[in-house]
């Protein structure tokens, strides 16, 4: 009896992280692929242009395409954006919690409406992401100042299909 309820408890533990795993759905379509509120890709900002009309604004409502630098490898539940013109990785996180990215997207490039803002992002807080973005310890220890940031709060994203980048 106690196997059995084993067996199938770890079929259900087993079964229920399947079940979040979030799978990048545009190689098999060929179409961008959507994430959280239906956006389009139309009026997408660089992230240096989405900057400087952000100026000494705290935040601003805006759509901006970049390339996804890191994602979050215990649930997809942030991702990092650049390009070519922005100097830094602005870490990006979606409206309530509401829904995740593959995790295997790392250099592939997004579209994401939401908010921008600026915000000081603590020690504590940058070594967390350091750990979920699977850094080594020295990495992670190396983390001892906070930062002053840009961050984005989407509320919703499209992957595109790789080559339409």
């Amino acid at each position: 009896m106690k196997k059995i309820f084993t067996a199938v408890f770890s079929l259900l533990i087993l079964s229920a992280s399947q079940a979040q795993e979030v799978v990048d759905m545009t190689a098999k379509t060929g179409k961008p692929q959507s994430f959280g509120k239906e956006i389009t890709m139309d009026g997408a900002k660089a992230l240096a242009e989405m900057q400087a009309e952000l100026g000494d604004a705290d935040s601003l409502r805006v759509k901006v395409k970049g390339k996804v630098t890191a994602v979050c490898q215990m649930k997809g539940c942030w991702m990092t954006l650049t390009d070519d013109n922005f100097p830094e990785e602005m870490m990006v996180r979606f409206e309530d919690y509401g829904f995740f990215m593959p995790k295997t997207i790392a250099g592939r490039t997004v579209i994401a409406d939401g908010i921008v803002y600026k915000t000081v992002t603590s020690v504590e807080e940058l070594r967390h992401y350091a750990e979920d973005a699977g850094k080594s310890k020295k990495e992670i220890n190396a983390i001892t100042e906070p930062k002053e940031e840009l961050r984005f709060l989407a509320s919703g994203v499209l992957l595109l299909p790789e080559g339409d980048e």
